[in-house]
């Protein structure tokens, strides 16, 4: 491996940020609801976990209210975002009030209650198998109910603080 330079800061989380930067991640929303209310956040922090049996994990912010419908509901819906969505994935990182986020895409629910977003690139109903506490975050295991995929997949990649997608080389 090659050495490379580290980089000088007095703030490593910082310069953390700043490497984690490099990671392309594609863009998700993970909502969830329970009684009257739904909530929903754009991730990056997903991964699939498992095959068998099928489980993948989302890192949700411990505070987040998000955070206490998933564990109220057990469960939560999962969207991998198609490359046009970048209104939606922006809506629900915070640039549009609470209450205006769900205006963004079109949205159903799934036989669990959860909202679906109908033109999302992947969309999963997910029921709640596990939790792990962090520091901050809580990274919730989900087991897919149910799985939809779109015909055509095209996804909205979140790197170097940017939009963009992926090409064929």
């Amino acid at each position: 491996m090659t050495a490379i330079a580290s980089a000088k800061t007095d703030q490593p989380a910082n310069a953390f940020r700043e490497a984690m930067a490099s990671l392309a991640a594609t863009a998700c929303v993970v909502t969830a609801a329970y009684a009257d209310e739904r909530v929903g956040r754009t991730v990056t922090a997903a991964l699939s976990l498992a095959v068998d049996p099928p489980s993948l994990l989302v890192s949700i912010d411990a505070g987040a209210r998000l955070s206490s419908l998933i564990r109220a509901s057990g469960g939560f819906s999962f969207a991998m975002l198609q490359a046009d969505q970048q209104a939606v994935a922006q809506a629900f990182a915070g640039k549009v009030p609470r209450d205006r986020r769900f205006d963004h895409g079109t949205w159903e629910a799934w036989p669990s209650g959860h909202p679906r977003l109908r033109e999302a690139m992947v969309a999963m109903d997910c029921s709640l198998t596990g939790e792990i506490e962090t520091e901050d975050h809580v990274l919730f295991v989900g087991r897919p109910r149910a799985i939809d995929l779109a015909k055509t997949r095209q996804p909205l990649i979140w790197h170097h603080r940017r939009f963009t997608t992926v090409r064929s080389l």
